[in-house]
C-alpha cells in the first residue's frame, strides 16, 4: 500500500508497505547533484555526502557507525548527477531509531574543517582509484565531452583542484542553497507504518524553514565529434554515443529494449558478435543514461589497440542493421520477457522499491505501479526500437572518445560516420 504525507514546509513522506516483508529500506533524499554545481565548485555534492557521516551535535563519526551496527543497519549513501541520497536497511522493529539516525546526519552535521581536511584527502584517493580504473574514467570523460560546456559533463566527484578548494563556508553555502523542503523526499519501502513514519520524521524536518527561491537548472545540449585520450594502457577503451531518451519521455520503454537487444545482456547482438564470435573484447556492452531533460545512448568496448577500428565496425554493423529494421517479433518477444523479469525480480528488494518511490515522486509527482510499467514495455513496437536506433546514431551526431594507447590519427573514422 502506498502513501504520502507532504509536511507544512513542503517536505514529503511517501511509503510502501509491504506485508510480508520483516525489513524496511529508508532514504532521504535531495534534489541537487553535480549538474547544479559552478565549476568552482565541483564536487561539493559529493564531499558534503561524504562529511554527513562524520559527526553532528548529538554524535561523533563513531558513535554513527556503532549505533547502526547495533541495529544490524546496511547504511549507504551516494551522489549523481541530479540526486544525493543518505539511505539504510533495517528491521522494522529499528525503524524508529534509524529515522532518528538519517535525520540526525541530514539536519545536523557539524562539518568541522578537521574533518574536512581529513575526508579531503579519502576523495582524493576516490579520484586517483578513477584514474586508476580505465573502465570507468572513460565514461567520465565521454560525459564532459558529449555534455561539453553544461554542469552535466562534470566528474560527480569534482577534480584535485576543486576538491581542495572545499571548506566549511562553500559546503553551509551550498546547503542553505539546495538543502531546502521543496527539494527533499524521504521515502520508505518494506514492513512500514505510514502514520507512524510520519509521527516520527514530522517534527524532526518540518522545522526546516521554505527557500525563498528554488534555483533552476539549465537544459544542456549534446557536442558530437571526436576526442582522444592517450594513455599507456594494455587495452584501448571507448564510448560512443548520441541522442537518448530523457527520464520522462516516452521513448524510453523503446530504448530500454534497444539497449537490451544491442548490448544489455549475454545474448545481445555486441556481445555475440565481438566477444563470442571474434574475441575482440572481454567487455563491450550499450548504456542509456537518462537525466530529467536530456539523455544519450552508447556503447562502451575495450580492445587491443590493433582492433579498435575493426571493433567499431563491427558495432557500426549491428547498429545499421537494427536501423534498418533487421528485428524479428521473436527478438521483441524475448527481449521484453527479458526485462519484465529483471522488473519483477528487483520488485523484491526494499532497497530497489525504496529507490524507485522516490525517484518516480521526484520526476511524475506520483506512485506508479510495476503493472502500469509492464504494461508500457508490452506496448512497444518494432518500430519504435528502429526510430530510437536511427536517431541516437545518425549522421554527424554521434561523439567517440577513447582512453588508452592509440592517437586519433589511428583511428578509422568511418564506423562512426552514419547516416
Amino acid at each position: 500500500m502506498y502513501r504520502k504525507t507532504v509536511l507544512k514546509n513542503g517536505i514529503r513522506i511517501i511509503s510502501e508497505r509491504l506485508e510480508h516483508f520483516r525489513s524496511v529500506s529508508l532514504g532521504v533524499w535531495v534534489n541537487v547533484g553535480s549538474r547544479d554545481e559552478r565549476e568552482e565548485e565541483n564536487g561539493i555534492s559529493h564531499f558534503i555526502e561524504h562529511m554527513s557521516f562524520k559527526g553532528t551535535r548529538r554524535r561523533s563519526s563513531l558513535q554513527i557507525a556503532k549505533e547502526l551496527d547495533a541495529i544490524g543497519g546496511l547504511s549507504n549513501a551516494f551522489t549523481g548527477a541530479e540526486a544525493t541520497c543518505f539511505h539504510a536497511r533495517v528491521l522494522d522493529k529499528h525503524l524508529q531509531a534509524l529515522a532518528d539516525i538519517l535525520s540526525d546526519i541530514f539536519l545536523h552535521s557539524r562539518f568541522e574543517p578537521g574533518d574536512i581536511s581529513r575526508e579531503r584527502q579519502v576523495i582524493l584517493q576516490e579520484i586517483n582509484m578513477l584514474e586508476d580504473t580505465p573502465d570507468e574514467q572513460v565514461h567520465v570523460l565521454f560525459s564532459r565531452f558529449y555534455w561539453l560546456n553544461h554542469p552535466l559533463g562534470m566528474p560527480i566527484m569534482g577534480t584535485p583542484a576543486t576538491v581542495a578548494a572545499v571548506n566549511k563556508r562553500t559546503v553551509l553555502g551550498h546547503i542553505r542553497r539546495f538543502y531546502i523542503p521543496s527539494r527533499i523526499i524521504v521515502a520508505a519501502a518494506g514492513h512500514v507504518e505510514h502514520e507512524a513514519l510520519v509521527r516520527c520524521l514530522e517534527p524532526l524536518f518540518e522545522p526546516l524553514p521554505a527557500a525563498a527561491e528554488d534555483p533552476v537548472r539549465t537544459a544542456p545540449s549534446s557536442h558530437f565529434g571526436v576526442s582522444c585520450h592517450p594513455k599507456d594502457l594494455e587495452q584501448v577503451h571507448f564510448c560512443l554515443g548520441g541522442d537518448g531518451p530523457h527520464l520522462s519521455s516516452e521513448q524510453r520503454f523503446a530504448a530500454a529494449v534497444l539497449n537490451a537487444i544491442l548490448g544489455g545482456n549475454m545474448s545481445s547482438r555486441l556481445f555475440q558478435e565481438i566477444r563470442e564470435k571474434r574475441g575482440l573484447a572481454y567487455n563491450v556492452y550499450s548504456f542509456v543514461s537518462s537525466y530529467n531533460d536530456a539523455g544519450l545512448f552508447g556503447v562502451y568496448g575495450a580492445t587491443d589497440p590493433k582492433e579498435v577500428n575493426r571493433a567499431l565496425r563491427v558495432i557500426k554493423k549491428e547498429i545499421k542493421k537494427i536501423q534498418k529494421g533487421e528485428i524479428t517479433r521473436s527478438d521483441l518477444e524475448a527481449t521484453l520477457e527479458h526485462l519484465i523479469g529483471g522488473i519483477w525480480l528487483g520488485a523484491e528488494n526494499t532497497d530497489s522499491r525504496m529507490i524507485r518511490l522516490a525517484k518516480n515522486e521526484g520526476l511524475f509527482g506520483r506512485y506508479i505501479p510495476y503493472e502500469e510499467v509492464v504494461s508500457e514495455l508490452q506496448k512497444v513496437t518494432l518500430d519504435q526500437v528502429v526510430e530510437v536506433a536511427q536517431q541516437a546514431f545518425k549522421k554527424d551526431s554521434v561523439a567517440l572518445v577513447t582512453l588508452g594507447p592509440m592517437e586519433q590519427d589511428h583511428l578509422d573514422l568511418s564506423p562512426i560516420a552514419f547516416g
